[in-house]
């Protein structure tokens, strides 16, 4: 590990890069949450989290309906292992930071070092600073995560061309800690029609619901991700929730060609 801090790469862009416009945006959105979504359908604290990582003005309402089933129990989460897919350069395996802490506009989150080390000595696993860089799906949590858990430390894994018994593996090696939550960054169908995205969202949302594990990159951009965690679910009984379902058209309104998002969490 290196005192070099991971800089914001989308503020900006996904999200406003003014720490106060930034806060209330996050607020507005997780206020926005109607009360059946934030709270699933389960009173126990999800453990896991599948979460989408557009721009705010797209998946920011679903992404906000996974974040606020968290408020109340932000005091029992003190660490985040924060996995999403490698959009910017070709990744084999997983990658774990050099870096002592990721900033945004609300400020630094410490990356947990010693446990970077754990998960960087298990197989596939390598630390590589170049696809953190510009990666956003990792990023555009952060700030949701800092307005809903206040301090916590961080374990980023940006996933490459890889198997879900791989990311399970990861997933295997942190889960005993109760204090931490797994939070997997992923969008669902691409540029397909309205109608066309809807049918394919529908399926893999029932895949997800029952922890299938065959997930493919055309169904979520982060299949590799999603399916370790639905592998390691279905291997742990843990109970999977759909908190929302939607896609660009509905949240943005043009629906020639939409990406879609949706929101689950796991307890």
């Amino acid at each position: 590990m290196t005192t070099a801090i991971r800089r914001p790469a989308v503020a900006g862009l996904f999200y406003p890069e003014d720490s106060e416009a930034l806060a209330v945006e996050v607020k507005r959105l997780l206020d926005g949450v109607q009360p059946a979504a934030s709270s699933g359908s389960s009173t126990r604290r999800p453990r896991a989290l599948i979460v989408p990582h557009a721009g705010y003005r797209y998946s920011g309402p679903v992404a906000a309906s996974a974040y606020a089933c968290l408020r109340p129990f932000a005091g029992e989460i003190s660490r985040v292992v924060l996995l999403g897919p490698a959009h910017r350069v070709y990744l084999q395996g997983m990658a774990v930071p050099s870096d002592a802490a990721f900033s945004t506009p609300l400020g630094e989150v410490p990356v947990d070092s010693a446990l970077v080390e754990q998960v960087a000595r298990l197989p596939g696993v390598g630390v590589l600073d170049e696809p953190h860089a510009r990666e956003h799906s990792l990023e555009v949590q952060l700030p949701f995560l800092q307005i809903v858990l206040g301090e916590f430390t961080l374990v980023p894994i940006v996933v490459g061309d890889c198997s879900g018994e791989q990311v399970a593996r990861v997933l295997e090696e942190l889960w005993n800690a109760p204090e931490t939550l797994f939070v997997i960054s992923s969008d669902l169908s691409h540029y397909l029609s309205f109608k066309a995205a809807r049918a394919v969202d529908a399926e893999t949302s029932r895949a997800i619901l029952a922890c299938r594990g065959d997930i493919t990159p055309d169904e979520a951009c982060g299949a590799y991700a999603v399916n370790g965690l639905l592998l390691f679910a279905n291997a742990h009984h843990l109970r999977c929730s759909q908190l929302d379902v939607r896609n660009s058209g509905d949240i943005a309104g043009d629906r020639s060609q939409v990406v879609g998002y949706g929101a689950y969490a796991f307890s």
